[in-house]
């Protein structure tokens, strides 16, 4: 470093340390409404994908640029070594994309026997083949306008010349470095003073520009078969890892197309299993059969009845979620058959009005994450996610490439006859998941989404009934206080969630506990962009650095 440079670092780590990074008083945003949006996690990312509009470039290309430029500016929730998975409207059909990661060819139940008994959450032996570079490329391939390497240059140029880390990012950094700092390579990528960025500071990554530039020229390749997977087998193997080069090249991104479920004048979509997707299509299709069949709605949206019931269909699909949720190639019970009608309408009879239940999962009849949405003035529409899965995930770091890796092998179970048991070239029961609403009539209406583990399918429950059952603006709708069960008849919720409605709960036999902090690290972020005639209406969570932006 230059001693110019050096002097630059100093005023920028004098300058931030000097703020004082909390937010003390009540703040309000507006929804953001135009012809093109993008509404993402972190502003620059946003910015990056309204670049490529302003460029020509359709709302697939923002998707792309924008989650690229994240895995530079939030690497806190994903990166390089990510999973990836989109819900595209491309203006006349709806395409679901599945990229996330299989198990290496070595993964059995014996063999994480032998490490203990237990598929860890760190190291390498908790990563699946990743996926998120397989979903820009396919995106871009099928449904793209720009060339592939204008799409990666706005994160290049932040990797190499720099960026101001966010408040919440920061703090969020600073959490997994105390967790994760001693795993191989991420003090020496996250921590290159010896410790993590504060807010303000400029943090840079050579190593994770040049990736990104060997990536965009080789179209993905060189990261599953060419120099980069090599990389990654090599650091996997000196490091006590499974993970070989006939793994990574075996890896690729499927187009699934979508499962869905009718909701009141909308009909809501996911990506099917192993995604978790589904357990919001259960319980929306179960609030659909309450009240004698006519459905949630009849009490007002924050209602204790209201609330009640939704908790309620949550945990039914939550118990039938971790019973039966899979890779699809491995499923024992279908979507269909979980999405039934009469399994839906049993299941919904299930819930009692007035009382808090411990349910157990059903047998139906044979028969630490980003999100970001765009949407262009051609009406074209993109649901994306991506995800480390905890945080930094497994906390490891290619040296001199800026990769790191995601810990989704921990989402597998060692139980045996499970449909979710750990094996080869499998992949696992995934937390993150777009969401896609289309009006009845087919045509588009919602492209959302909530990052935070098991959070999100609980999430995605909480925005359609807002936006779409009670008419909520999308802004509204990520401001609102959440719930998030906790198992058995446990419930958690924000501290500005209404104190008389919690009380109503509790008297109902639900086990309330009051989450005190960040509503970021338990209750998700949410991204949502509504379509409304011929322009949009977007909101971006306050929980998160991110906005939405339009033009």
């Amino acid at each position: 470093m230059t001693a110019q440079n050096a002097s630059n670092a100093s005023n920028a780590r004098n300058a931030s340390s000097s703020l004082d990074w909390t937010l003390p008083y009540a703040s309000h945003r507006s929804a953001v409404m135009g012809r093109n949006v993008v509404s993402t996690s972190q502003p620059l990312a946003a910015q990056a994908g309204l670049a490529m509009l302003q460029a020509g470039g359709n709302a697939v290309d923002a998707a792309i640029a924008a989650a690229m430029v994240l895995t530079v500016v939030e690497p806190t929730g994903c990166g390089l070594g990510s999973d990836g998975f989109a819900i595209v409207w491309d203006g006349k059909e709806l395409h679901g994309l599945n990229a996330s990661g299989r198990s290496p060819a070595a993964w059995t139940p014996e063999y994480f026997e032998k490490l203990g008994g237990a598929i860890p959450e760190m190291g390498w032996n908790a990563v699946t083949v990743p996926g998120a570079v397989s979903a820009w490329v396919a995106l871009s391939q099928r449904l793209g306008k720009l060339p592939f390497a204008q799409l990666a240059q706005p994160a290049i140029d932040y990797a190499r010349n720099g960026f101001p880390v966010s408040p919440t990012i920061a703090r969020l950094w600073a959490l997994g470095a105390q967790k994760l700092g001693a795993q191989p390579g991420f003090a020496e990528c996250f921590m290159p003073d010896g410790r993590t960025p504060q807010a303000g500071e400029i943090f840079r990554s050579e190593a994770h520009a040049r990736t990104l530039e060997l990536i965009t020229a080789t179209e993905g390749e060189a990261f599953y078969r060419g120099e980069l997977a090599e990389k990654m087998a090599a650091h996997s193997q000196a490091n006590g890892g499974a993970m070989t080069v006939e793994d990574l090249a075996a890896h690729r991104a499927d187009w699934v197309g979508t499962v869905s479920q009718r909701f009141g004048d909308s009909v809501i979509h996911e990506i099917p299993p192993n995604g978790q997707g589904i357990a919001a299509l259960m319980a929306l299709g179960m609030l659909d059969r309450i009240d004698g069949g006519r459905g949630v709605g009849a009490h007002p949206l924050d209602s204790v009845e209201t609330v009640h019931a939704s908790i309620e269909a949550m945990k039914l699909a939550l118990a039938d979620l971790y019973q039966h949720n899979a890779d699809g190639d491995h499923l024992q019970v279908h979507p269909a058959e979980l999405l039934h009608a009469d399994y839906l309408a049993e299941r919904a009879a299930l819930i009692d009005p007035e009382r808090a239940s411990d349910p157990v999962y059903g047998t139906p009849r044979r028969g630490g994450t980003v999100y970001l949405a765009a949407a262009d003035s051609q009406g074209m529409m993109v649901s994306f996610i991506q995800s480390n899965y905890m945080g930094f995930g497994s906390g490891v770091v290619v040296p001199g490439t800026g990769i790191s890796l995601q810990n989704r092998g921990h989402g597998f179970t060692l139980q045996a006859g499970h449909a979710n048991c750990v094996a080869p070239g499998k992949r696992p029961s995934h937390t993150i998941i777009p969401a896609f609403a289309m009006h009845a009539d087919g045509t588009p209406q919602m492209a959302f989404g909530v990052m935070g583990g098991p959070m999100q399918s609980q999430g995605h429950t909480q925005m359609a009934l807002r936006v779409l059952r009670y008419g909520q603006n999308p802004q509204a709708a990520a401001d609102a206080p959440r719930w998030r069960v906790t198992g058995g008849k446990g419930v958690a919720v924000e501290p500005h969630f209404d104190g008389a409605l919690v009380e109503a709960l509790r008297a109902r036999g639900h086990e309330v506990t009051v989450e005190a902090g960040n509503g970021v690290f338990a209750f998700g972020g949410a991204q949502l962009v509504l379509r409304q005639g011929g322009h949009y209406i977007a909101g971006s969570d306050p929980r998160k650095d991110g906005h939405a932006v339009a033009f």
